[in-house]
Formats: structure tokens, sequence, C-alpha cells
């Protein structure tokens, strides 16, 4: 092995040799031209000791060094500090879970609250969601707490973003790329959201400490057994069910008109039946009313809740009239109320009824004035012009004067022409009126415009078109309602 310049060189028995660079020159040639000697025994000597003296590996301190220990101290750590770095630090293993929810960070947390002495021990998995696992623990006290740990590494629940777009408290965004960050925030407001409702006097496990992505609140139960949700409730007589009913629409409406939020997951899975009051949990999706579906979830929250009752028997009032419960201010809402409501929804219901409940299902409800389109307000249905001043507390009416105040040219137009067609229809029966008077006297039949001017049949008419364009169905569902008769 000889060493000349950079090139490190082979040599072989038939004269052959290979090189690093794999750059093709005469050795000898070469070797004599660039070091200045030639190929020979005893310059194979010297290469041979200059190579013990060339070291390729990492520079260290030798110990006849006259550097001080001070510095060869903060020498190696910097050494060792460069060596690190080209290491992997992070593994695969690190974001293993187990059970979905425990991995390194997570233990690390729990183990930052039992430090603090929030808990001293973490016991067993009470129950298991789409979104998180809650675990019992206890403090050094032996008082119970529950332990809300999210999901993290495996998100089931990924349609997080309905329930955040648009809300004033998200306002300045929020991390949906992360999933750990949006879970730490989905954490934080469940957090707020307990202590909202708290506040106002529901009964709802007492938020205590949230740390990242768990949430240890109070737990509702006794002796590490956790309290029934409503679906496995051990309620028997179908009176208690009633009850039980109308108290889930009197919560629902404290929800909406005192925490002024919108469950938007309540059915008979999130709540609790605990020494006859019912819990209300997993509120982190709770939305507040100036979100642009808060009305969109409530509906759905109030049918919910009468499909679960209607499987248990109980007569059940209206969609449309439990959402008015809900949302409007003025009504004194109590338990006598709703049990008029409840003895009038035990009568036999007609089938315009349960057509109105169908359209009311499939209506799009204005949150605001800025859902409205004031130009076509005239043509929208009743129930949403009633929904509008329900939540707005305007006044609004449908009618053709708050159409002609903000129509264009354009509806003027039409308008003169519609005025135009009525006035010559008026001419045109006041031309035949003569002609068949002796007529209508025989047969005896009533003629609507007998003794009135041109204006006011032209009026009369006018009123008329007016009334029944309030009644009127909508064209698409007045199809569906005909296909529904022919089956």
């Amino acid at each position: 092995r000889r060493v000349h310049g950079i090139f490190m060189v082979e040599t072989y028995s038939d004269g052959e040799y290979s090189s690093d660079e794999d750059v093709e020159f005469d050795f000898k040639h070469t070797a004599k031209e660039n070091v200045g000697f030639s190929i020979n025994q005893s310059n194979a000597k010297v290469a041979s000791l200059s190579m013990k003296k060339i070291n390729f590996s990492t520079l260290t301190p030798k110990e006849s060094s006259s550097m001080t220990n001070q510095a060869q101290n903060k020498f190696m750590t910097s050494i060792k500090k460069q060596d690190e770095s080209k290491l992997r630090n992070k593994d695969k293993a690190d974001r293993a879970t187990t059970e979905l929810v425990m991995d390194s960070r997570t233990k690390l947390i729990l183990h930052k609250l039992i430090k603090k002495e929030i808990v001293e021990e973490v016991s067993g998995c009470i129950s298991t969601g789409k979104e998180a696992n809650v675990y019992h623990a206890v403090d050094s006290k032996g008082k119970e707490f529950a332990v809300k740990i999210y999901k993290t590494s495996i998100l089931i629940f990924k349609d997080r973003d309905r329930y955040v777009a648009g809300e004033f408290r998200f306002r300045r965004g929020y991390c949906k790329h992360n999933p750990r960050k949006m879970v730490t925030m989905w954490a934080e407001k469940e957090f707020r959201n307990l202590l909202r409702i708290k506040a106002a006097g529901i009964f709802v496990p007492a938020p205590i400490a949230v740390k990242g992505h768990v949430l240890v609140m109070e737990f509702i139960g006794k002796d590490m057994i956790a309290a029934a949700t409503l679906r496995n409730a051990d309620v028997h007589s179908l009176e208690e069910w009633e009850l039980l009913y109308m108290k889930v629409i009197l919560l629902l409406r404290k929800l909406y008109q005192e925490c002024k939020l919108v469950h938007a997951d309540f059915s008979e899975y999130n709540l609790l039946l605990s020494e006859g009051e019912i819990y209300v949990i997993d509120v982190s999706q709770a939305v507040e009313q100036d979100h642009p579906m808060s009305l969109e979830f409530l509906r759905r929250d109030c049918q919910n809740i009468k499909v679960f009752f209607e499987t248990k028997g109980v007569k059940c009032i209206s969609l449309k009239r439990a959402f008015y419960v809900i949302i409007e201010k003025s009504l004194e809402a109590n338990l006598d109320y709703l049990k008029t409501l409840m003895i009038n929804a035990k009568k036999p219901t007609t089938e315009d009824a349960k057509f109105e409940d169908e359209i009311f299902k499939n209506l799009s409800l204005p949150r605001s004035l800025f859902d409205v389109e004031i130009e076509k307000l005239h043509n929208s249905h009743p129930e949403q012009i009633n929904i509008l001043n329900m939540v707005t507390g305007t006044k609004f009416r449908r009618s053709s004067s708050l159409h002609e105040k903000y129509k264009g040219e354009g509806s003027e137009i039409e308008e003169e022409k519609s005025e135009s067609e009525s006035e010559s229809s008026g001419e045109d029966k006041g031309e035949t009126k003569e002609k068949t008077e002796e007529d209508k006297k025989k047969t005896g039949k009533f003629d609507p415009f007998e003794g009135m001017s041109k204006k006011e049949r032209k009026q009369k008419v006018k009123l008329e078109k007016r009334e029944k364009r309030k009644t009127k169905m909508p064209k698409h569902l007045k199809k569906k309602f005909e296909k529904k008769n022919k089956q």
C-alpha cells in the first residue's frame, strides 16, 4: 500500500493497480513526478511509517497534552454533542400506544399529575369511545376521579372541524394538521364547557385539571362503579320515562338559554342517571349559539331524544314543538307546561302533522340576519320566519310590503305586469257581467265581484293571491307527498 499526495494506491504482482478516484495514469511516472521519489523498497518503508502517524478518527486530546482538565471536559462534551446530533433520537417505539391512548408522553403527563398530588393512582378503564378513554383514579384521601385521555395516535373521530370552524372562541385559528395539538385544544375546550355548564347549575362532572390531552374531572358513581347511562338505566314504569323526557327537554332549554351552548351530540349515551338526577357528559364538541350550524345541531339533538324515548313507549311532542320550546326566550317552560303538551301529544296525530315534521327536518334554519336574503324573505317558509324571529328577536312577517321595500327595478316591472294582468282580467269580467247576470240568477251562483268597482276587484284579487302564497306547498315537497299517497 503506497501513499502519494491524496491518492491511496494498491499495487499487484502483474503491475496493475487501482485507485479510489478511478483515475488512469502511469503509476511510477506519476509517483515520481508528483511525490518526487521512485517506488523502491526504502520508499515503501517510509510510506508505511508515515501511515502510522495519520489518524482519520475523531480528534481526542492525548493524556500528555498540556490542556487543563476544564478545557478537556469542555472539548469532550462538545464532541459528544456532535455525535448525538448525528444519531436518530426519535424512534417509532416512542409513539407506540397501549389501548390507543397510553404512550410515553401520556405516561409522563400522568406522572406529573401524580407528582402534583392531584391523583395518587390511576386504576382500570371505565369506558372507551371514539375520541377518548376514561380511567378511574383516586387521590391520597381516597376521593374518586375520572381521568379522560384523548386518543392521539389513531383518530377515529376525524370530523372535528365542523364543530370548531366559525366559532368565536377559535377565531384566531387552530392547528388541524397536527393531531396532538388539535386533541390538546379539544381537551381544553371540554374543560371550559364543563366550567360554564357547572356554573349554570346543570349536573355535570366537575372539572379538576387539564394537562395536554388529559382531563381530570369528578367521578359520577360510587365504589369504582360508574353511574349508568340513560340507555342502560334501571327504569321500568312509563310514568318515570315520561318524567325523564320532560327533564331532558328542560335541560336542553337551560343549556341553550343560560349557557348559550348547544351540545351537538345529545343522546342517551351521553346522559348519566345518578340518584334521580341527569348528568350531562362528553361536552367537548358543544358549540356556542353563534356557531353557523348551531341550530342544525340542536334539531339533531331533539330528534335523537325523540327517537330514543319513543322506543320506551313515551308519546313525545312533535319535533317542531320541542325545538320551539328550547329556543323561544319569552316562553315560561316548566314541568306543568310540558305536561299539557304531553297530554295533547297523546291525542291521535293527523297525516298533516306528520308531514309538517318531515318538512321541518329538511328546512334550512336561519341563525341570524346574515343568513337571510331580504329579497327572498317573502318566499320563505313560515317556519323559517318564525325561527328567525325567535332567535334574533325581530318581528318579520311574510308580506308583499316587505318585498316592495327591498326589491329592485326588475321586480317593479314584474309587479306592474301583474297589476296590468289583473286589471285586464277585471275589465273582461266587467264586460261579461251583464251577459251572465241572468244565468247566475237562474242557477243561484254567488258572484264574489258583484257590486264592486274595478279598483276593489283588483285589490281583492291581489289579497286572495297573497293568502294562497302563504299556504302554498313547495313543489318538491308536493311531489314527494304525491308519491307517498300513490304507494
